[in-house]
C-alpha cells in the first residue's frame, strides 16, 4: 500500500532527521503482528536516494515495556558495531510530536523472507549458524543489562494460569509439567536471546542471510529458549527433518547443555498455544496443519522427558 505524500506525516518524520530531504514514497511492510512498519524513499539535498523504515511497535510490547522503542533502538545500536548482519539504526524518536507513539527509523536492507527455498538444508545450515553467532556474543562487553529476562517471562506466564484450557492444544497437561519442573535447573550461561528467531525474521538475497530484523522481543537467558523457537517455527514451515537438521547443526556449533531442551520445547508450545493460530494460517488447511505440527512438536517434549524419568 502506497501512501499519499500530501500533507503526510511522513514527510515530517523526513524533514525531523533528514533535513532539506524529500519523501518519494512511503508503503506500508506487512507480515508483522506486533508492529506497524512503514518504508520510506526518500531523495536526499545532493539528489541521491535512500530507503529506511520506520517502526513503531504496538500496544502489547508498549504496555509490557514502556520504553520498548528505546530498548531495540539501543540495541540494534550495540550490536550493529558487531558486524552482525541486522539494520543499522538511524534515529529515535519518543517526542510524540509527528506518531502518538514512541518509533525508530532503522536502515532498510534489501532482501525477502523465505518459505520456499532452491536449497532448504543451506538455508537451514546459516539459519543455525547465525543464531549461533548471536548466542556466542560477549553480553559482559555489550552491556544488554536493560534486557528483559526470558525465566521472568515465562514464570509470569506460568503463574497467570487461566481458568479455562484450551484442550486442543493439550495446555492444561503442558502446564502441569513446567509448573512441576520450574524453575529449571540452570545448566547453561545466560545470553543475548533474539527472543522471536523463525523465518519470518530473516532476510535473504540471492540464497545468502543479509538481515536478522525485528528485535522487539529481545532478552536474556537460556539459549535453548531461542532453539526451541526457532525449531517449532522450522518444524511448521519446513518439516520435522529441516528442524531435527536445524538442532544437530546449532548443537555442533555450541557447547550448551541441551538436557533441558524438551522443557524449552514446551515453553515454546505453550507461548505459540497462548495464541491464536487462525491469526498466522493463511487458511483453515494451514490452520490444521499447525495444530498437527503443534501436537506432534509436543508428543516429541514428552517422549523425550519419559526417557529422562520425568
Amino acid at each position: 500500500m502506497t501512501v499519499a505524500k500530501e500533507d503526510n506525516k511522513f514527510e515530517r518524520v523526513v524533514q525531523k532527521f533528514e533535513p532539506h530531504s524529500k519523501l518519494l514514497r512511503a508503503w506500508e511492510l506487512k507480515g508483522g503482528i506486533s508492529a506497524q512498519v512503514m518504508a520510506l524513499e526518500i531523495e536526499l539535498p545532493d539528489g541521491q536516494t535512500k530507503k529506511m523504515i520506520v517502526r513503531q511497535h504496538g500496544a502489547v510490547d508498549r504496555e509490557h515495556n514502556p520504553l520498548i522503542a528505546a530498548h531495540e533502538f539501543e540495541l540494534l545500536r550495540l550490536l550493529h558495531s558487531t558486524g552482525l548482519p541486522m539494520p543499522m539504526p538511524f534515529y529515535l524518536d519518543q517526542s510524540g510530536e509527528i506518531l502518538p507513539t514512541s518509533y525508530v527509523v532503522i536502515e532498510y536492507i534489501e532482501g525477502k523472507t523465505e518459505f520456499a527455498p532452491a536449497d532448504v538444508p543451506d538455508l537451514i545450515r546459516q539459519f543455525a549458524t547465525q543464531l549461533s553467532r548471536i548466542h556466542q556474543l560477549d553480553c559482559s562487553r555489550l552491556d544488554v543489562s536493560f534486557l528483559p529476562l526470558q525465566e521472568q517471562r515465562y514464570a509470569e506466564k506460568l503463574r497467570e494460569r487461566p481458568a479455562n484450557h484450551d484442550e486442543s492444544v493439550n495446555e492444561g497437561q503442558i502446564r502441569d509439567v513446567l509448573e512441576a519442573a520450574w524453575p529449571f535447573p540452570r545448566r547453561n550461561t545466560e545470553v543475548l536471546l533474539h527472543g522471536d528467531f523463525w523465518p519470518g525474521n530473516i532476510l535473504w538475497q540471492d540464497g545468502q542471510l543479509v538481515a536478522v530484523i525485528d528485535w522487539e522481543d529481545a532478552a536474556s537467558g537460556d539459549p535453548l529458549a531461542d532453539v526451541a523457537n526457532s525449531r517449532i517455527e522450522i518444524l511448521w514451515a519446513f518439516g520435522s527433518d529441516a528442524m531435527l537438521s536445524f538442532t544437530r547443526q546449532y548443537q555442533s556449533l555450541t557447547a550448551i547443555d541441551f538436557t533441558n531442551l524438551p522443557y524449552w520445547d514446551l515453553c515454546a508450545a505453550l507461548r505459540k498455544a497462548t495464541q491464536q493460530f487462525a491469526t498466522w494460517a493463511a487458511d483453515d488447511r494451514a490452520e490444521k496443519a499447525m495444530r498437527e505440527g503443534h501436537r506432534w512438536f509436543i508428543t516429541q517434549a514428552f517422549a523425550k522427558l519419559s526417557v529422562q524419568g520425568v
